[in-house]
């Protein structure tokens, strides 16, 4: 079974929240996250980013960061502008997005169950921003963004939370993105009970998005159980981290292509013919995205090329290895490009599917890329079965949308 707990909410007053929800810290630069904030004094990105109200020669990792942080969250609290719930609630949250709509739960899990994997990772974390997320969750004493976390999808807990939704909601805005935020309290306690009672039955959570929130409030745990033994209280609320629960097959995974800088010497000819031997090459396909797994979309030189794998005898249906982000850089990135270890190497930049694929015409049309790779998506089953054998997805294999909101929830941690 899966802990899931209610937890007093910080939230926005409920009429000016469309003001202070904003992008998660980690999809936006400080420019950006600079332009947002100076356009709206109440958006909470001065908690979250909050490097955006220092000069710019101080670096997101300086401890003037983390207190000006503290300092906004504390001010935001005083004024009103956020406020905290008297109670321990449930909340729902739903995003709809064009034709898409997806309800999750919001509530606080345990990161003991995250560190014994009953809470499940597909992706490593960078130690850099691992350990500077962790001081901010320290040092402003709150999670101040939630971690995106899947279930597989359960008939009975649909119904509990549809009876929840079917409500009057406590806020409902449109963000300027054109994406529709809505929350629902759940302050019925036989609702509350049943939620717990599906989470009962539920062996396994996986985190979709988020694994650096994630670890960095399991590494606070840690530190405040090792450094206070009167922390080691199993319901102190650092224990727990705030997060949104989603059905599998509500989650829209989108596609997360590349585009590579150089074509490591060869022209265009040469570089053709080397990926000839390992995919089946046709040239000008009208589809810019691929149609199905093991099909791959290429940009060179002003027109579009449709890749389509060829396995080898040494192909195997390991969870890993089968993804095509996996044999797009095992066949092609790897040994023909020399790019070696993606997350590291700076000749590729990687491009969420949300931008299209206009957005890698103009990187090659521009010259800033040599050429540019449409994937398909990686589907929420080949993420659960990665996570099920403990190990991890190549880097930049998800792009989730839409994204959460920060600012809406806010987990005090004392």
């Amino acid at each position: 079974m899966v802990t899931v707990k209610p937890f007093a909410a910080v939230h926005p007053r409920w009429d000016c929240a469309r003001q202070v929800a904003a992008p998660p810290y980690d999809v936006v630069s400080r420019d950006e996250a600079a332009r947002l904030a100076e356009a709206n004094p109440l958006c909470f990105l001065r908690v979250e980013k909050s490097e955006i109200d220092l000069p710019p020669d101080v670096s997101s990792d300086d401890a003037a960061v983390f207190a000006r942080g503290r300092e906004n969250l504390d001010r935001m609290l005083r004024e009103g502008i956020l406020v905290r719930d008297g109670a321990p609630h449930f909340y729902l949250y739903r995003q709809t997005m064009g034709g898409h709509s997806q309800t999750g739960l919001v509530a606080v899990l345990s990161t003991r169950e995250y560190e014994s994997g009953t809470i499940r990772r597909h992706e490593f974390t960078r130690e850099d921003k691992e350990r500077e997320r962790t001081r901010h969750v320290d040092r402003l004493n709150a999670q101040t963004g939630p971690v995106f976390v899947a279930y597989r999808s359960r008939e009975d807990l649909r119904d509990t939370l549809r009876k929840v939704s079917s409500g009057p909601p406590a806020v409902d805005f449109t963000a300027d993105d054109g994406v529709v935020h809505t929350v629902w309290t759940v302050e019925d306690a036989a609702v509350e009970a049943a939620i717990r009672e599906s989470f009962a039955a539920v062996d396994t959570l996986y985190i979709a998005d988020g694994h650096h929130r994630a670890a960095a409030a399991a590494a606070v745990a840690r530190a405040r159980r090792e450094a206070d033994p009167d922390s080691r209280n199993e319901d102190a609320p650092w224990n727990f981290f705030l997060a949104v629960l989603f059905s599998h097959d509500e989650i829209r995974i989108m596609d997360y292509n590349r585009a590579v800088h150089d074509l490591n010497g060869m022209d265009e000819e040469s570089f053709l013919r080397e990926v000839s031997r390992r995919f089946r090459v046709t040239p000008g396909v009208p589809e810019k995205r691929p149609g199905r797994a093991g099909d791959f979309g290429m940009y060179l030189r002003g027109r579009w090329y449709g890749l389509t794998y060829l396995p080898g005898p040494e192909d195997t249906q390991d969870p890993v290895a089968s993804l095509d982000v996996s044999i797009l850089q095992d066949r092609l990135l790897g040994p023909v490009l020399g790019i070696g270890d993606p997350r590291t190497d700076r000749r590729i930049d990687f491009v969420g599917g949300i931008r299209g694929p206009g957005e890698l015409e103009r990187l090659v049309d521009s010259g800033r890329a040599a050429a540019a790779f449409t994937l398909f998506p990686t589907s929420l089953d080949q993420m659960m079965a990665v996570a099920d054998t403990g190990r991890v997805m190549p880097p930049k294999s998800t792009w989730f949308e839409p994204k959460l909101r920060s600012g809406l929830f806010v987990h005090l941690l004392g």
